[in-house]
């Protein structure tokens, strides 16, 4: 679906906040079909199904950033989602030291992003 926003192929989702990451990029349709290979290669580790022919190969790859505080705040976000979905898989990560990022991304210092869409809840550990 992602992809799709960035190819303009369709009208829905064309605001989720986390595709400003890609849409900031000198070449967004680069930098998605560059994420999504290395989502393949993940899941075709784990023994995963993914769809390679919805990948467009012909990429160069480059790095996009993330900041520090908006990895903490999407880790925080996943960590509250699995708590409640896997508590096993919740237990694995929290007792990690850290999680690595995507290859595509190079962390950089910074706050959390102004497109991110923060709840309350989630907003007082800002």
């Amino acid at each position: 679906m992602a992809k799709h926003v960035l190819e303009g192929k369709t009208k829905g989702y064309k605001n989720h906040p986390q595709l400003n990451r890609f849409k900031k990029s000198k070449n967004p349709g680069e930098a998605i079909n560059q994420y999504l290979s290395d989502i393949y290669a993940e899941a075709s580790a784990r023994g995963y199904n993914f769809d390679k022919e919805k990948i467009n190969w012909n990429f160069k790859r480059k790095k996009l950033t993330v900041t520090t505080k908006q990895l903490d705040y999407e880790t925080a976000h996943l960590l509250t989602k699995l708590e409640k979905r896997d508590l096993k898989k919740y237990k694995e990560l929290k007792s990690q030291k850290s999680i690595a990022t995507h290859p595509i991304f190079k962390l950089i210092e910074g706050e959390i992003e102004e497109w991110e869409i923060v709840s309350n809840a989630e907003s007082t550990s800002r």
